[in-house]
This record gives C-alpha cells, sequence and structure tokens, in this order.
C-alpha cells in the first residue's frame, strides 16, 4: 500500500505507550496494533482527530504517502 502509518514514531516521539493512548482515545489495543503495524485498510476522520489531539501533532505526521513500485 503506498500510504505508510507512522504512529509508532510518533508514539516515541511523544514517549507514549500503546496502552496509554489506546485508553485516551478508546479504541482498543487490537485495533491500534492494526494501525501501527501498517495492516489497516481504513481509518476514521474521528480516530485520527482523537491521535492527533492526544499525540499533539498534525495528521501529515502520521500518515505518509510514498510510491508503490
Amino acid at each position: 500500500m503506498a500510504i505508510i502509518v507512522n504512529l509508532d514514531v510518533m508514539m516515541a516521539k511523544r514517549k507514549m505507550s500503546s496502552s496509554e493512548l489506546s485508553e485516551k482515545i478508546g479504541i482498543s489495543m487490537a485495533n491500534l496494533s492494526i494501525l501501527k503495524t501498517n495492516k489497516g485498510k481504513a481509518i476514521r476522520f474521528s480516530t485520527l482527530d482523537a491521535i492527533c489531539k492526544a499525540l499533539n501533532c498534525q495528521p501529515g505526521d502520521i500518515l505518509e504517502y510514498q510510491e508503490e513500485r
């Protein structure tokens, strides 16, 4: 997939654990893991909004486009 999720990078920069983030944004650890490992097929804007608020970042800090080869 051409969209890369850099959620783990932002979490490391903010020194936030997966359990802390999942609690703050209200999603399960399993769903957060799917996002972190780039296995998700979609993300709701409400979830993206909550992640950005919790990590004090922009959507572009989390999502990256890389052209497929």
